[in-house]
């Protein structure tokens, strides 16, 4: 099994910045892809971003293009979600994800094997 701690959420203005981190555990070595979805009450959960753990290859959803990084530390099993200029639209739950797939199937949620358990983020206007 995998396991998935998300830590980092918080308040921030519109603008901000925060950085959201995905420690995972476990038996990490059947991790092909790792990244973050995120939801809002009432709405599917939403990809974000995915990153490859083995080539580090990233994918974005087009609405978080430009302002959104994510990256991976594999020495640390950690997956990082670095969010600038946020927008009160970023409020949501983010969590962290992981599967032994490719990431080319990543975006859609069903094709997720495991999850964290969310780490809230508010941006306030």
């Amino acid at each position: 099994q995998v396991q998935l701690v998300e830590s980092g959420g918080g308040l921030v203005q519109a603008g901000g910045s925060l950085r959201l981190s995905c420690a995972v555990s476990g038996r990490t070595v059947s991790i092909y892809c790792m990244g973050w979805f995120r939801q809002t009450p009432g709405k599917e959960r939403e990809f974000v971003a995915a990153v490859s753990r083995s080539v580090g290859s990233t994918y974005y959803a087009d609405s978080m293009k430009g302002r959104f990084t994510i990256s991976r530390d594999n020495a640390k099993n950690t997956v990082f979600l670095q969010m600038n200029g946020l927008k009160p639209e970023d409020t949501a739950v983010y969590y962290c994800a992981a599967s032994s797939r490719g990431c080319t199937t990543f975006s859609r949620a069903f094709a997720i094997e495991y999850w964290g358990q969310g780490t809230q983020v508010t941006v306030s206007s």
